[in-house]
């Protein structure tokens, strides 16, 4: 297999190739890449590998940029050490999402979902071209892409209410507890961590604006500059505790509103 890693930490690099060479497979490193524009350049003028491993946060930027300069058919397993960016990297054509320091058995289960992929398309793992080209690109992402919630069931008492996401104005826990924020100001609790509701969301209305905290956009009601280059949200109804953007998370969220 022919593989691409795009990666800015040595340490990662070295220890992912470790991770790779313990598996027992046959894989050959077309390039390892620390940057956003060298990747750019490196897609532009090399034919596609058969995988590539994705870091999130390159040395000049998101890895998201690398998609919006090149077309990228190769499948993409995407690694980072942060949890976040994860319904974002399902709209891409991604296999998995494996969060750092990375566990040999979820590589062992990225590389296992490939190759499931790759025998439901009859693409051997030794093909050298590349192994999905545009139409099969397009049925793999229907086969990994997510069928968003519409709806949720509350808590109420004894009872169970279900409700539309659009009267939903936020998710936040609290205690670890996790609530849903109506947009008639009730809250109730829901039987989901916002890890899993990050995934079923639909992330054109859902932003997970802080650990604790995912909002509709339609709940935006103000954003204002803060400290460090970080962001202040305000939401309707409003939250008790302030609300900060990461500064790292600041570009995701303004290209969410201007959507």
């Amino acid at each position: 297999m022919k593989i691409l890693i795009i990666e800015d930490e040595p340490f990662a690099r070295a220890e992912l190739l470790r991770l790779l060479k313990d598996t027992g497979r046959e894989f050959e490193i077309l390039g390892q890449i620390d940057s956003v524009e060298e990747s750019v350049q490196w897609l532009k003028t090399h034919p596609s590998p058969e995988l590539i491993f994705l870091d999130i946060q390159l040395s000049d930027g998101l890895s998201f940029d690398i998609f919006r300069q090149v077309p990228v058919i190769t499948p993409v397993i995407f690694t980072t050490a942060y949890d976040e960016f994860a319904i974002r990297a399902f709209q891409l054509n991604s296999i998995d999402y494996l969060l750092k320091p990375i566990r040999p058995e979820a590589l062992e289960n990225a590389l296992n979902k490939l190759d499931a992929i790759r025998m439901a398309f009859n693409s051997p793992p030794d093909r050298p071209q590349p192994v999905i080209d545009n139409t099969k690109l397009e049925t793999l992402l229907r086969m990994i892409s997510h069928d968003y919630k519409s709806r949720i069931l509350l808590k109420v008492g004894d009872q169970l209410r279900s409700v539309e996401m659009g009267e939903v104005a936020y998710f936040y826990a609290e205690d670890d507890v996790v609530f849903a924020m109506l947009r008639d100001k009730k809250r109730y609790i829901i039987d989901y961590t916002l890890n899993q509701l990050e995934t079923q969301l639909d992330p054109e209305k859902f932003f997970r604006i802080t650990r604790g905290c995912i909002a509709h956009v339609a709940s935006v009601k103000k954003v204002s500059k803060y400290f460090n280059s970080r962001l202040a949200v305000e939401l309707e109804p409003p939250t008790e505790e302030k609300l900060l953007v990461s500064r790292v998370n600041v570009p995701e969220f303004l290209k969410w509103l201007d959507k």
